[in-house]
This record gives structure tokens, C-alpha cells and sequence, in this order.
């Protein structure tokens, strides 16, 4: 897929790729560092109850787990971590 990037100023094409880069460059650093820590939580919940992250949704999903408070944490960790690593995914495949 193509992106066209429009720059309102007078910067040259180095400039503008330079900034775009180190941003994207951050973003990953972010993304990486934010699905590493989902993915920890998610792990101590996995060790915690025996049960892997994508069982545990299947089961809260449908009803079969009580409202416990870790469970309602392990779920929102769960989402955290999807939408972390799909952020990654998307930035990891950017290249100028």
C-alpha cells in the first residue's frame, strides 16, 4: 500500500523522512514496550489459574467465569496486549 504524506513548509524530503522515522522508531519502542508488560500480566494470570490467555476469553466471554476482580484485570490486560501487538505489527511493517 502507498501513503502520500503532504508537508505544508518549505522542509526538504530528507527532513521530513528523518522526523517520520524517529517517530515511527519511537512508536515501536512504545508499542514493544507496552505489549511486554500486557503480556506479563497476562502471563502471572496464565500461572496463576492454569489456563492460557486466549482459554480464559473464550470461557469470560461465554459467561462460564464468576466477576472476580482478577478476572475483569486479566481481561482488560488481554485486550491490552491485542491491541499492543497490532500496533507493533502495523509499525513493524512500515518502511519509507
Amino acid at each position: 500500500m502507498a501513503l502520500t504524506v503532504n508537508v505544508k513548509n518549505d522542509f526538504s524530503l530528507l527532513e521530513v523522512s528523518n522526523v517520520i522515522r524517529s517517530a515511527l522508531a519511537l512508536d515501536e519502542k512504545i508499542a514493544k514496550h507496552k505489549k511486554n508488560r500486557y503480556a506479563d500480566t497476562c502471563q502471572n494470570f496464565e500461572t496463576k489459574y492454569k489456563m492460557s490467555s486466549d482459554t480464559f476469553m473464550k470461557k469470560f466471554d461465554s459467561g462460564q467465569l464468576d466477576d472476580s476482580d482478577d478476572f475483569f484485570d486479566w481481561y482488560a490486560a488481554k485486550k491490552g496486549f491485542d491491541i499492543w501487538n497490532k500496533k507493533l505489527n502495523i509499525l513493524s511493517g512500515i518502511s519509507l
